[in-house]
């Protein structure tokens, strides 16, 4: 299982499936983080936390741990 945590800068997935359990999950959903959605890897801070991401036309930063929750391809 690949993982957005996986992704490198400068690449592009599709997201498969989300893991996780109920408010967490529906907050990654309410980003537009859903089954389909392409996202593009835009940079990652030093440490690895956070990722900074693009998302349906807009700018995301997400946590490590969230990133492990976006199962893609």
């Amino acid at each position: 299982m690949r993982t957005l945590r996986d992704i490198k800068v400068g690449e592009t997935c599709t997201v498969v499936k989300l893991h996780g359990e109920g408010a967490v999950k529906r907050r990654i959903m309410d980003m537009g983080i859903t089954k389909g959605a392409e996202i593009y890897v835009r940079k990652v801070a030093p440490l690895g936390d956070p990722m900074e991401v693009n998302v349906r036309g807009y700018e995301l930063s997400l946590r490590k741990a969230d990133c492990e929750m976006i199962e893609v391809q």
